[in-house]
This record gives structure tokens, sequence and C-alpha cells, in this order.
């Protein structure tokens, strides 16, 4: 039988089939990362990145969480290694004199230190790097992470060139378990990337899922689906992707967003409703 909230990626991992966001949270982190898995979320997404993230306030979070009865073990925790590009080079989080290598371990030491926690669940690489040859250093030092146990699996963020992601399979030793990727229409929805995967068996995560398409939450044919099952335009949109083998990720503020986001699992969108939502993502 299919577990609606749970998936088991092709590296043996255990994710939700919906996880929470923790970008832009700054000091109020803690205290939504607590609301969200006391919610009923047990999958969470950071970065080492101060720029956008507080990764240490994430580990305040699980430790207030354990002290709860909620053990790390029941949670699904993702973190990010962020290149020098995506820093905010006043609080770099690694020595940008060492080699790449090294930042990355050096990052990830740093990740270990924030979260409170001697591994992840997933490490995501937080945007492809260029030529290929220095995206594979990159990934070999990842590789050398996941094989002493300090992640489950790995994956890459950011990548919206089928061909990045077809060579890094390619050369990788241990491959990439995950694609997480901002789902809007610019990028045509990564509709052949996204069947890349499917084929691959590589997760595909969504973020800035709702705030990229409102067009699509306020059209006739959600509307229409969300007054059917008596549910709100986001939670047919969400259903529609996790139904579709999407993961999205969610980074709600309100308690009552956290509730409906987690009750997309208590109903399921009939095939005619699936094509329907479908058909809006192929106008783009």
């Amino acid at each position: 039988m299919v577990d609606p909230k749970w998936l088991t990626t092709s590296a043996g991992v255990k994710m939700p089939r919906i996880i929470y966001g923790t970008a832009w949270k700054k000091d109020r982190t803690a205290d939504l990362v607590v609301k969200a898995i006391q919610a009923g979320f047990r999958g969470i997404d950071t970065a080492c990145q101060p720029k956008h993230y507080n990764e240490a306030l994430v580990g305040a979070a699980l430790q207030r969480l354990k002290n709860q009865g909620i053990e790390r073990e029941a949670l699904y925790l993702q973190t990010k290694f962020t290149p020098l590009s995506g820093q905010d080079p006043r609080q770099v989080p690694y020595d940008i004199n060492s080699p790449i290598e090294l930042q990355v371990a050096q990052s990830f030491e740093a990740s270990k230190k924030n979260l409170q926690t001697e591994y992840v669940d997933s490490l995501i690489l937080h945007s492809p790097m260029a030529p290929h040859p220095l995206l594979m250093t990159v990934w070999n030092a990842m590789e050398k992470i996941q094989k002493t146990g300090g992640a489950r699996q790995l994956g890459i963020s950011n990548c919206y060139d089928a061909e990045v992601i077809r060579s890094l399979y390619a050369d990788a030793r241990v491959k990439p378990a995950v694609v997480q990727n901002r789902f809007y229409p610019e990028t045509g929805y990564d509709g052949d990337l996204r069947r890349w995967c499917a084929h691959h068996g590589v997760v595909y995560q969504s973020f800035w899922t709702l705030t990229a398409n409102p067009h699509i939450l306020a059209s006739h044919i959600v509307r229409t689906i969300a007054r059917k099952y008596k549910k709100t335009e986001a939670q047919i949109f969400f259903r529609y992707l996790s139904q579709s083998g999407i993961v999205p990720l969610t980074g709600t503020s309100s308690e009552q967003h956290m509730e409906e986001d987690l009750s997309i699992f208590d109903f399921e969108l009939s095939y005619e409703d699936l094509k329907n939502v479908g058909l809006l993502l192929n106008q783009v």
C-alpha cells in the first residue's frame, strides 16, 4: 500500500511528500519550525547560507522538539552547501581562501554544529557550478560526506538545464536523489527535466510554488475544483503536485495554512481534475 504522506527515494531515504521550508524566517525560525512540526510536518529544508537562512535556529528548534518527545530520527532534515556566489560576503560560513573541496567540508561542519546533529537526511548543492569539472569536484566532496555517514543522500537545487543534471548523473558515483527547483512559468515548469527525473528515479522538489503561480490559483479551473472538494485553491494545487510525484516546499508562517497544507492527503483528485490542472501548466 502506498503511503500518501511519505515516499522512499532511490537512496532508500524516507521523505515526506510535503516539506517545511525555512528561508527568510530570520529570528522567527525556531518558533515557526516548532509550530510546523507540532502541526504535523516531518520534513525541514534549510541551508548553510546566513544570507537567507538562520540554520542555527533550526537546530534550536530541534532541541526544543526533542524536549517535547519528538526525536531527530523522526524527522527528514535537508540542508545545502551554498557556493560563494550565493553567499553574503560579510557572513560566509567557510574560508573563502580554502580549496572548494574544503569549503564544502567546512560548510557541512558548520551545518552539523548549527543543527546539533551528526547527520542530515539530504545534502543539496544549492546551485550548479561551471564548468563541469568544477561541478564534479564539488560533488565528489559531497560524496565523501555521504560515504562517511554525514548525509544519507545528495541532491542539487536551482538546476534548470537538463544537460547539467544528465552530465552530473552520468559522472557521479553517488547519484543525485533530489532536484529542488523554483516551480514557475519561466522554465515551462521544468517539463523536460521533470520527465528525466521521473525516468531516473530522482525526486523533484518544488519551491516558490504558490508565490510564483497566482494565475493558477485564481484560474476558473482550480477554483471550480476547490469548490467541488471543499478545499482551498492552494490545497488543490499542492494535491495536484503531490499526486504528480512532486514534493512541494511550503514556508507559510500561518498555523492555519500549515494545517491546510498537511490536510492535502485527506482527499484525492480524480484523473479528470488532475488532467485539467495539468493543462494550466502546459499553457505557458
